[in-house]
């Protein structure tokens, strides 16, 4: 599954109006924890197919999306319901962490 990349101007829309529970990846080009977990996001978004949405959005070029939600250090993954966010990872983790938040969303 493709995770979709939302911008300032779709990210609130993006979280707001999404019918399933949703994980967004706040990251950036030159970081490297961003770029290590980026395959454990795209496993996690294929074994959550359907059931979670996953959206990704670079925090340089995004700033005001990224301000908005408190975001002070990347990667960042945040975790939302019904528009609102439940849980944040702030971070590099390893994917049963990741997979443990997941899972109280849907719970």
């Amino acid at each position: 599954m493709t995770i979709n990349t939302v911008t300032d101007a779709t990210f609130q829309a993006e979280v707001e109006t999404a019918d399933l529970p949703v994980v967004v990846d706040i990251w950036a080009t030159w970081c490297g924890p961003c770029k290590a977990i980026a395959p454990i996001l795209d496993q996690l978004a294929d074994e959550y197919a359907g059931r979670v949405k996953f959206l990704k959005i670079d925090a340089d070029q995004n700033p005001e999306a990224v301000t908005a939600a408190g975001v002070t250090s990347i990667p960042t993954l945040g975790f939302y319901q019904h528009g609102t966010r439940q849980d944040v990872l702030i971070g590099a983790h390893p994917k049963p962490v990741i997979a443990a938040k997941i899972e109280r969303l849907l719970a």
